[in-house]
């Protein structure tokens, strides 16, 4: 079936790439090294995109999408071409309203997506502790039944978004003893006693979106606040990560176009031996294989995303899916690497783009399951398959 998915960008889409690559360069460039250098969250980017009417591209008209995660990585390429802390404005939305198209009640829906979809509302997904990261059977998290609804006491970290989010999806363990069958989601809303967000953490890259430690003591949680089975929270978010993990293969994408073009501008203006930089043969063969490796990875991640649109899930979607997001963000890395080699001494300085580039892409090897659980995942379908 995934062989039989095919894509081709429509005049809508092609528009879109337009507006969004024009957006991008004249008003997310002049921002972009100034939100990573203070750290702060970009209120104004979000309220740019939020006039856009970007957060609820990838879903549903009912929600004011154009129901389409191809258009979604398009966009994503575009803002991480310019800036990663932008792009990820959206997929902080797109993870959690994953979580709720698909696995959420009919008032779930009704009560949370359109806020979602039109940015009135924010949201986070908090599956990480300090002793599980890429296990998510290996949470501790507990939530105990109550009458009525469930109590949840345990700690989480690296949660992104949710010193903003009005609401955070919780990963918790309904029964201990169980590891996949166990865990269960809950909607947890920012004023509910007992729920702490803490400090946000000085990171890497990504700096402009905070990502914080999560305390929850004996925090009650209604019965209508639960997502999905008490059994079924393990399926539904590697469900939500599988639909919503092309556009994170999306911002590596964008990122290595990114780098691609700071270092072409440089190497054309720089002369060394007495001629320009990009006239030596070297030069010209390390930016051949940053352009080629950019494109497989952007033709893969366009394959998973029209995989997406088509309906596919499961079995079926998760190896690409994985591919894609692993791929492209080992892509990002690698390109952003030889971009650093061809400013030279340039490319360690803070004052130029590119070594920003290259503290972004390495987060992106890790965020959204580490590549090296991409790999289990890709591995695994290959064993049972061929």
């Amino acid at each position: 079936m995934a062989d039989a998915v095919q894509y081709a960008l429509s005049e809508e889409q092609r528009l879109l790439q337009d507006t969004i690559r024009a957006f991008a360069r004249d008003k997310v460039a002049p921002r972009a090294a100034d939100i990573d250098a203070k750290a702060e969250y970009p209120q104004d980017m979000f309220e740019a995109l939020k006039e856009l009417g970007m957060f609820a591209l990838p879903f549903p008209e009912r929600y004011g999408g154009a129901n389409s995660m191809l258009s979604a990585c398009i966009a994503i390429e575009e803002l991480g071409r310019i800036c990663y802390n932008t792009a990820y404005l959206l997929i902080v939305q797109w993870t959690p309203f994953c979580a709720i198209l698909y696995g959420g009640t009919e008032e779930q829906k009704d009560r949370f997506l359109p806020g979602l979809g039109s940015g009135a509302l924010r949201a986070a997904i908090s599956v990480t502790e300090p002793s599980a990261g890429s296990d998510v059977a290996g949470i501790k998290t507990r939530a105990e039944p109550r009458p009525g609804g469930y109590a949840l006491t345990g700690s989480k970290i690296f949660c992104t978004n949710s010193a903003i989010a009005d609401f955070v999806i919780v990963a918790a363990k309904t029964d201990p003893d169980k590891r996949h069958g166990g865990v269960c989601l809950f909607l947890v809303e920012k004023a509910t006693k007992g729920f702490e967000v803490g400090r946000s953490e000085s990171k890497l890259g990504s700096r402009g979106v905070p990502s914080s430690a999560l305390h929850l003591d004996n925090v009650f949680v209604p019965e209508e606040n639960r997502l999905g089975s008490e059994e079924g929270g393990f399926k539904l978010v590697m469900e939500a990560f599988n639909k919503a993990r092309p556009s994170i293969g999306a911002r590596g994408v964008g990122l290595a176009q990114g780098a691609i073009d700071h270092a072409v501008a440089y190497v054309r203006e720089r002369e060394a031996f007495g001629q320009p930089v990009s006239d030596f043969q070297g030069v010209q063969w390390m930016l051949a294989d940053m352009a080629t490796q950019t494109e497989a990875a952007r033709q893969l991640v366009y394959k998973a995303a029209a995989m997406v649109d088509a309906g596919e899930t499961g079995f079926a979607l998760a190896p690409i899916a994985s591919m894609a997001k692993c791929f492209a963000t080992d892509v990002a890395m690698k390109v952003a690497t030889d971009a650093v080699q061809l400013f030279g001494s340039a490319g360690i300085s803070t004052d130029n783009p590119i070594e920003r580039y290259f503290r972004d892409a390495k987060v992106l090897q890790i965020v959204e399951g580490t590549n090296q659980i991409q790999r289990n995942i890709i591995g695994k379908h290959v064993v049972r398959t061929m």
